[in-house]
């Protein structure tokens, strides 16, 4: 029979597809870990890794994975079911997002209506979400670009216009809209690689065969508009993200494409067994009135 830890570090080693850096998150060494892994092919008849220079998932490894993924993430779920329906309280609820601004009115308004449930926050790119879904490391996650993966259930929760935030004595500040192509030689900060916002960016940018010129990468978004307002470059931002910054002397010009856009969806996945806490946390998200950031009357 295998053994649960043996599956859940492999499940690191696949993700990371690197011994040294897997042993590092594991506190573990890395003998320990190569004789674990080894141990699990030898169990399942099959190596599970390429090794012919970088280590690499083969098509066995990502098989047993999927499956791996699934089998934790029922056990987990079964473990939180017991607790939830041995406690008195309505259990915890684990969300996960590229940015937590566009979701500080709903949460706050599921913190007030249901004081007692305990809420997770997990920051993640949009990449790793339907492997923490299925693994049921998280019960739901808003994306701000698709998720295409099998076994996921989703709705929609808004679309926007993507502007483009500008320093007010920048000499595009009176601008009304402004073509990608005007913004070719423009100092941009954003976000680093794999992050929406940054991903539009370069598929705006690609699709007219230039290549953006990026002064600053940052993962805070309230720091990218601090520096745009500071004058040190432009950058992309999001109409959501208007109300928060007005106070920031930043101009926001429309960029004259129908593609400079974000859908911002709320997934969760098709077999899992959500909690009461996170089926009321899904239903908060999804009737909440995101023109104007009002609730409306929770069903």
């Amino acid at each position: 029979m295998m053994d649960l830890n043996a599956l859940k570090q492999f499940l690191v080693v696949a993700r990371l597809e690197h011994l040294s850096r897997a042993a590092d998150e594991l506190h573990i060494a890395q003998p320990s870990l190569s004789r674990t892994i080894a141990r699990l092919e030898g169990e399942l008849g099959t190596p599970l890794f390429d090794r012919s220079g970088r280590l690499r998932l083969n098509d066995a490894g990502k098989i047993f994975r999927d499956h791996v993924e699934r089998s934790l993430g029922e056990l987990e779920a079964g473990r939180r079911a017991v607790a939830e329906a041995t406690s008195e309280g309505l259990g915890t609820v684990r969300l996960a997002s590229e940015t937590f601004l566009t979701l500080t009115g709903p949460l706050a308004a599921y913190k007030r209506a249901h004081p007692s449930v305990e809420i997770e926050l997990h920051w993640s790119l949009a990449e790793d979400m339907a492997r923490r879904l299925r693994a049921q490391d998280v019960d739901l996650c808003v994306a701000s670009q698709p998720i295409n993966a099998e076994g996921l259930e989703s709705a929609q929760l808004f679309d926007e216009a993507v502007g483009v935030g500008i320093p007010f004595n920048h000499p595009l500040a009176g601008r009304t809209s402004v073509s990608v192509g005007e913004l070719a030689d423009q100092s941009f900060i954003t976000a680093r690689k794999g992050h929406w916002l940054r991903r539009l960016l370069d598929r705006l940018f690609a699709a007219r065969g230039i290549t953006p010129k990026i002064v600053c990468e940052s993962d805070e978004p309230a720091a990218i508009a601090q520096l745009i307002s500071a004058g040190l470059g432009i950058g992309l931002v999001p109409a959501f993200a208007r109300r928060s910054a007005a106070s920031l002397p930043v101009a926001w010009i429309a960029v004259d494409s129908p593609d400079c856009r974000r859908g911002v969806t709320l997934y969760w996945g098709a077999d899992s067994h959500l909690s009461t806490a996170a089926r009321l946390m899904r239903t908060t998200i999804t009737s909440w009135d995101w023109s104007g950031g009002d609730p409306r009357e929770e069903r």
